[in-house]
């Protein structure tokens, strides 16, 4: 015996054959339901696994295609605005370019506007000086004319008094040689006789003809005379203001160049017509006077203005540049004063037909001249200037 052997098989043996043998069976033993929930829910998180990273893979590649559209469409933009900025740079360039073009146009055009107005300038101010200095000159001879401005309306108002009077007085006169027609004829009677030298006269006043000629030398005189040497206390009928030599040339072109018979420009100013009448008034006594007496009147002056008030202003100015007096103005004297034409023809027709010498002055507010007064061969008419007439006429009615 082999003391290494069991002591006891005998009882492992009886235990072996107690065990029956159970045949085979494709059964599977039934699992516990804790596994079978286990497995479950394994599965579950496996499925929504697989879910989620199939969803995050499909959005993975939504956002990759997004994204190359979007780079695609910034790819297109750029070249866009890479074509844009290369016109506007093309236009800018055309632009700079007009733009020096228009400044060098421009700075030519500002150049020659300032000197067209340099130019216009200059010759404001000359013609500004040339009115200051006849402001300044009619200034002047309203003062020693009129002893002051201030006295321009005493003056309008004395004359239209004047006017008045004289009126007056020629209404008077006319109504006593209405009353006394026989003794007014008789007296009248020798008076062809004793006009005979002045027929001689009348014939003279054609300044244009050659006899008027052999005194120019004789008028040019007394020019000089009026201009150079005043006589500010000289006879009646003598002019006795300041002669300049603007006046001097109106009153030659009269009487030499449109020989008696004619219009001048007015002066401006209804003094300075009145200086010129009264030295062409002046000339004429000088040359065709009579020294029978103070008060013959071998030149008859013929005033035609269309208000009292002006021909008070041409009664007053003849008296001072004359040194006349109001008995020197009526109908019968040496000037008459006239509103309307139809009368003044009229008083010229028998002057003319009594052989005296009418000289008929119209003054500048006559617009139109009757054509009954060109008949006569002395007359002298002031042209209104169409620039002044309407500041003229507004001054008037004031």
């Amino acid at each position: 015996m082999n003391p290494e052997e069991s002591p006891t098989p005998e009882p492992i043996n009886e235990w072996l054959e107690q065990i029956e043998v159970q045949p085979p069976t494709n059964e599977l033993p039934e699992k516990p339901s804790t596994d079978l929930q286990l497995e479950t829910q394994v599965s579950g998180e496996l499925a929504t696994s697989t879910t989620t990273a199939t969803t995050e893979l499909e959005a993975e590649d939504s956002l990759h295609t997004q994204a190359e559209q979007r780079l695609a469409q910034l790819q297109q933009k750029s070249s866009e605005l890479s074509a844009e900025i290369a016109q506007l740079e093309t236009t800018y360039a055309t632009l700079r370019t007009q733009i020096g073009v228009t400044q060098t146009a421009l700075s030519q055009i500002v150049q020659d506007s300032l000197s067209q107005l340099e130019q216009r300038k200059q010759a404001l101010q000359i013609s500004v000086e040339q009115l200051e200095r006849r402001q300044e000159r009619i200034r002047n001879e309203m003062r020693t004319t009129f002893a002051g401005t201030s006295q321009d309306i005493a003056i309008r108002v004395q004359g239209f008094k004047d006017y008045l009077t004289g009126s007056l007085q020629d209404l008077a006169s006319a109504a006593e040689q209405m009353q006394l027609v026989q003794p007014v004829r008789e007296r009248e009677k020798p008076a062809p006789k004793e006009a005979k030298p002045v027929q001689e006269q009348l014939e003279m006043p054609q300044l244009g003809q050659q006899q008027f000629q052999d005194t120019t030398k004789k008028i040019r005189r007394l020019l000089d005379q009026y201009r150079n040497q005043p006589d500010y206390y000289g006879p009646p009928w003598q002019l006795r203001r300041t002669f300049e030599p603007i006046h001097a040339e109106k009153i030659s072109n009269w009487l030499f160049t449109l020989g008696g018979r004619g219009a001048l420009r007015t002066m401006g100013s209804r003094l300075q017509n009145i200086l010129i009448a009264s030295s062409a008034i002046s000339i004429l006594h000088q040359l065709y006077g009579d020294a029978s007496g103070e008060r013959s009147y071998p030149v008859r002056t013929l005033i035609l203005a269309n208000t009292p008030e002006r021909l008070g202003e041409w009664r007053r100015g003849l008296q001072d540049c004359l040194g006349i007096g109001r008995p020197d103005f009526g109908p019968d004297r040496g000037v008459v004063l006239f509103e309307a034409p139809t009368a003044l023809a009229q008083k010229a027709e028998r002057l003319v037909k009594a052989n005296q010498m009418p000289l008929i002055i119209i003054d500048d507010s006559e617009e139109q001249i009757s054509l009954a007064l060109l008949q006569f061969p002395l007359w002298l008419a002031f042209a209104p200037d169409p620039k002044t007439m309407k500041d003229r006429d507004f001054d008037d009615d004031f």
